[in-house]
């Protein structure tokens, strides 16, 4: 499981939107001073995501909380949005070549292939509304932040 701090923003019955500050892991990298990504996450500053999270436990906005996410689901989800697109564009883009035999063809079907690929996993309510793919509250932080304590689960 993948857990991240979070502080809720509102709350619901059943869920809860939480925001998380996104970080760079290139604080503790070596190469920091003389990398490019360490470069353009400086550049970038802190940004805050908001995300909808399932929660199974009562929590009020401005609560700190512990979010996580399941590492299989992770995995799936992102090789559903990153290969799925350029597999289908290269498919496309492989017919036009192979089968009508014009480079403006392949040109013209793999842009189609990636751009209705976009359009399927925007609509596919397969992942997006399947709970196992969804993060999850997981327990409260408690008021005593200062010491690092996290209130175990109800």
């Amino acid at each position: 499981m993948i857990e991240e701090r979070a502080r809720v923003i509102a709350a619901g019955e059943g869920y809860a939107w939480v925001e998380t500050e996104r970080r760079s892991a290139c604080g503790s990298c070596r190469a920091n001073p003389g990398c490019g990504t360490a470069v353009l996450a400086k550049a970038m500053g802190r940004r805050r995501v908001r995300l909808r999270a399932l929660s199974g436990i009562p929590v009020q906005s401005g609560d700190e909380v512990v979010v996580g996410i399941d590492e299989s689901a992770l995995v799936q989800g992102s090789l559903a949005v990153y290969l799925t697109p350029l597999l289908i564009m290269l498919a496309g883009a492989a017919v036009g070549d192979q089968v009508i035999g014009s480079e403006a063809a392949s040109l013209l079907l793999g842009a189609a292939g990636l751009l209705g690929s976009f359009l399927w996993l925007r609509h596919a309510g397969g992942i997006r509304d399947n709970p196992l793919y969804q993060p999850v509250v997981l327990r409260r932080v408690t008021a005593d932040a200062g010491a690092g304590c996290i209130a175990p689960p109800p």
